[in-house]
């Protein structure tokens, strides 16, 4: 079983908010929305420190696996 990128957690979370009914559901998903893109920010500006420190170069193809 193929695991979700932070990015398509996000997703999931924000299709899920606008699918809620029930405001304190959709509040939920949507910090959960906001704490998914939080870590995909972190984790590709990880992931592009790591790369420029190793002399690697850090094109989206990176960034993308390590989502």
């Amino acid at each position: 079983m193929a695991q979700l990128s932070y990015r398509e957690h996000a997703a999931q979370a924000h299709a899920d908010a606008e699918s809620a009914t029930l405001d304190m559901v959709r509040d939920r998903c949507l910090r959960a929305e906001a704490a998914w893109v939080a870590m995909a920010e972190r984790q590709e500006r990880v992931d592009k420190l790591r790369a420029e420190r190793e002399g690697v170069p850090a094109g989206p193809a990176l960034l993308q696996d390590n989502e």
